[in-house]
């Protein structure tokens, strides 16, 4: 009764959510802080008679109004002072949006990789790309880190495969590649080949490479709003890219469900990108948090991976990773523990807030 595809499958384990107490959940990257208090009520402003009619099914406003806030925003949220001015105006079709970035990079993997050739991913990246690759059953390889757990960019884009995706900064790394080091892969990388860069985490980084997409037609940007807009509840995510990308998508989309965005969702992504400020202000306090805890993680003899994310990859020496996360849950607080090679020693740290953050210092301290 069940398909050979399905017994195939592998499939994505998200972080724990146990009910046994309450928590503090550092452990799925979520966001701290509330969403716009504008989003919130673009909710309750979708009438009961709006609900009972299908959404637009092209998100026309939504997109307008991500464009338009990009653009407000030079391509990031707290854009830093090396990052270039956005070389043109994004228009919104050059918008494509779906249920979450999950949705969407699940169409990047239908629309645009093949099965004759490999997709190209980092060994240690989002562990959603090899759960696409064998959903589509398209072959995958993946390259290891460097010793520093930067991103092999040489290796990646001189083998032969069907296209390149990776997250920007990486996780769970927390590491970032450059903009001239993503353009130097692009001008090596065949242009008639898809080259996606998830930028899930850059609103954290400051750094975007949405202003390449002037040059290279192939490059298809990936963002999110759960992670830097706190809209992990709400699933809304998006792709940016060449309207010729953008309208592989929409092809896709409309072949496996034509009404993806709900109105709610709509409403509460508009109000979002109209209150930049208020992402701003909490993006900046995460960013700080980040800061101080790995310096004091740092001082207190952990080993922790520089972070341009709001998590922070930290090991201690003498510890598996495994031991420490069960330390830390002992004391009410929720990590990420993978249990892969080169990776084992560490636990991943979502960035809480500055109560959160100290509290598990203290608990990290007397390990």
């Amino acid at each position: 009764m069940i398909s050979k595809r399905l017994q195939k499958l592998n499939p994505y384990k998200p972080g724990e959510q146990p009910n046994d107490r309450k928590y503090i959940k550092l452990n799925a990257n979520e966001n701290p802080y509330p969403a716009s208090p504008k989003a919130a009520k673009a909710v309750k402003t979708v009438s009961n008679e709006k609900m009972g009619l299908y959404p637009d099914p092209e998100s026309i406003d939504l997109k307008k109004a991500i464009a338009a806030m990009l653009n407000e925003c030079n391509g990031v949220l707290v854009p830093a002072d090396n990052q270039p001015q956005l070389p043109f105006s994004i228009t919104e079709d050059m918008i494509f949006c779906g249920n979450g970035s999950d949705e969407v990079l699940s169409f990047v993997f239908y629309a645009f990789f093949d099965d004759d050739k490999p997709v190209i991913i980092p060994e240690h990246t989002y562990s959603f790309y090899p759960v696409y690759a064998g959903y589509y059953q398209i072959p995958l390889k993946k390259i290891p880190l460097n010793e520093d757990f930067s991103i092999d960019k040489e290796t990646m884009v001189t083998t032969d495969s069907t296209g390149i995706i990776f997250a920007n900064p990486n996780a769970p790394t927390g590491k970032s590649l450059s903009i001239d080091e993503i353009e130097q892969m692009l001008k090596s990388y065949p242009s008639d080949k898809v080259f996606v860069v998830d930028e899930a985490y850059a609103d954290f980084s400051g750094h975007t490479v949405l202003p390449l997409l002037k040059k290279y037609s192939n490059l298809l940007v990936i963002r999110t709003f759960s992670k830097s807009m706190a809209f992990a509840g709400m699933r809304l995510g998006f792709a940016v890219g060449s309207p010729e990308l953008i309208n592989a998508l929409t092809t896709t989309k409309n072949s496996f469900n034509h009404f993806p965005i709900d109105r709610i969702c709509q409403a509460a992504g508009i109000a979002a990108c109209a209150d930049s400020a208020w992402y701003k202000k909490n993006c900046r306090k995460i960013m700080q948090t980040r800061d101080f805890f790995q310096s004091e993680l740092q001082k207190a003899g952990w080993t922790v991976i520089p972070s341009q994310t709001n998590f922070i990859l930290a090991g201690k020496k003498g510890k598996t990773g495994k031991e420490v996360y069960e330390a830390i849950k002992k004391e009410g607080i929720l990590v990420r523990y993978f249990d892969i090679d080169t990776i084992r020693d560490y636990v991943r740290i979502s960035i809480g807030t500055d109560k959160q953050m100290k509290q598990l210092l203290d608990i990290m301290k007397q390990l």
